[in-house]
């Protein structure tokens, strides 16, 4: 029957330390019952207040517990040091783990603090760029548009994790709600007639957008008197760009409609190469009939 109730395997022995500290322990424990209870007796007997007597037996109460938790720390110090630091390690080697996913939950409160961009706006992240169709904690869908700078969508949906708009800038695209602007580049040799097709692409770009013009700088007007932001110019404009010393870019800024990205600029590129490409005007052409000249060496000077 007592080999029945016993609760302790066979063979199991304590370590010495553990051992040690569960004497100590009890010990301990056992001095301070002890000690707050004569002291408890001798405020009873000694104190005549009893608003005294109960501040003084509240006070030694609190006394020894503080002295209980003080003296465990001492006889547990080196156990709860070891276990302090194989919960750092645990903590550690789980952050190690789910980094990527403490990444995309930042990411995701971040672009809803920061209200980067809704359902429905176009966005580029990186390489990454389309029209978003969905949000979650982890990951934002998007319909992939391109490749490049068209408008137009390829049919290939992308899952950008969350982690990525911690780190990388997010451009988007559908910042005003009705009108934008748009902005193509058209790149030309210096030896082409780029000043004709400079020309060109401001009377097609201006004949595109007389339409709704009007609209669009009253729009602008009212967006930048919301955010305290200059109200920009909504006039089409060609600039010129030198990349190279060979090379003419044209980079044409036109207002749009939102939606119509693709549509205006495919109506001014068919409209500016509709009749010319713009190639080298001939040197000759000055003097018709007359052969060009041709070039000889030193002596022949």
């Amino acid at each position: 029957m007592l080999e029945s109730l016993n609760v302790v395997p066979q063979g199991f022995e304590f370590p010495d330390g553990i051992l040690r500290l569960l004497i100590s322990t009890m010990a301990l424990l056992l001095g301070i019952l002890v000690a707050r209870a004569l002291t408890a007796r001798f405020i009873r007997r000694t104190v005549i207040s009893p608003e005294l007597r109960g501040r003084w037996l509240v006070n030694s109460r609190n006394g020894f517990l503080l002295l209980t938790l003080l003296g465990l720390v001492i006889i547990w110090g080196d156990e709860l040091r070891t276990l302090a630091l194989s919960i750092v390690a645990i903590a550690v080697a789980f952050v190690v783990a789910t980094k990527e996913l403490i990444l995309c939950l930042t990411g995701s409160m971040l672009k809803s603090g920061s209200r980067s961009f809704n359902l429905g706006d176009r966005i580029q992240v990186k390489d990454f760029r389309g029209d978003v169709i969905d949000q979650s904690l982890l990951a934002t869908t998007v319909l992939e548009v391109g490749p490049g700078n068209l408008q137009q969508r390829t049919g290939r949906m992308i899952v950008i994790p969350n982690a990525l708009f911690v780190s990388e800038p997010v451009i988007n695209e559908s910042f005003t709600e009705n009108y934008g602007f748009h902005v193509f580049t058209i790149p030309f040799r210096r030896a082409d007639d780029w000043r004709a097709a400079q020309q060109a692409c401001l009377t097609a770009a201006n004949r595109q957008c007389a339409a709704y013009l009007e609209q669009v700088r009253t729009y602008m007007s009212r967006v930048s008197a919301n955010r305290g932001l200059a109200v920009p110019a909504v006039e089409p404009r060609v600039t010129l760009q030198v990349p190279a010393p060979d090379a003419i870019h044209l980079v044409v800024r036109v207002p749009v409609k939102v939606g119509e990205r693709s549509f205006i600029e495919q109506s001014i590129l068919a409209e500016v190469f509709a009749e010319r490409d713009y190639l080298p005007l001939r040197r000759d052409a000055r003097h018709d009939g007359d052969p060009a000249p041709v070039a000889g060496s030193l002596e022949d000077i």
